[in-house]
């Protein structure tokens, strides 16, 4: 009864057609990229309520660079799996092969300090390499450091490749953390959950 309320008091009638809600802060943001069905726009939090297109398009940049980071560690998984890994040697002080280095989380007690350091490097050096190119203020072009991979002459095939990015960076952040969960629990990003030896479910509680 109190959604009937409220969608009497927005649009007219306790059924009526959000369209009619005109006064809506969404309506800043339902034609952005990455409004898609089924959803649409959802904004279950309310974060874009107050129609502030700075603070929208700083969360969108956010968006993107987590997804495309995702989309990368997700592969990160995959790829040793199904392509093996490089020959040769990794730390050739310490005598440790590519081969030597576990998949998943194992990998962070196995590869050396020296090793992280130069990943935390270039970590850093694209991040600031790809900010100190930009002109735009605000974020006014989120997600946009001058590698156009993702381009095309048709706006219409332009706006769904650049749909297909947000998508898939939505999917592959909750992949990614999927994985550090079966991996941290069972062992392995796609292990059996009977190595879960720990899990409260086999208390039988939920059988």
């Amino acid at each position: 009864i109190i959604g009937m309320f409220f969608q009497d008091g927005l649009t007219g009638s306790a059924w009526g057609d959000w369209a009619n809600y005109t006064q809506s802060p969404l309506r800043a943001f339902e034609n952005e990229l990455g409004v898609q069905a089924p959803v649409g726009f959802w904004d279950p939090l309310g974060l874009s309520k107050d129609g502030d297109v700075d603070t929208y398009n700083r969360r969108r940049e956010s968006e993107l660079k987590h997804g495309r980071i995702s989309m990368l560690a997700t592969m990160g998984y995959i790829t040793p799996e199904v392509a093996g890994k490089f020959d040769g040697l990794l730390a050739p002080t310490e005598g440790l092969r590519f081969a030597d280095i576990p998949n998943g989380l194992k990998a962070i007690s196995v590869v050396p300090a020296a090793g992280w350091l130069q990943i935390l490097f270039f970590m850093s050096f694209a991040e600031v390499s790809g900010i100190s190119d930009r002109t735009d203020v605000n974020y006014a072009k989120p997600g946009q450091f001058g590698f156009k991979v993702l381009t095309a002459d048709d706006p219409a095939k332009l706006k769904k490749k650049l749909n297909s990015e947000i998508a898939n960076g939505r999917l592959a952040m909750m992949a990614i953390i999927g994985m550090f969960f079966q991996d941290g629990l069972t062992g392995s990003a796609w292990g059996d959950w009977n190595n879960y030896t720990d899990s409260p479910l086999r208390g039988g509680f939920f059988l």
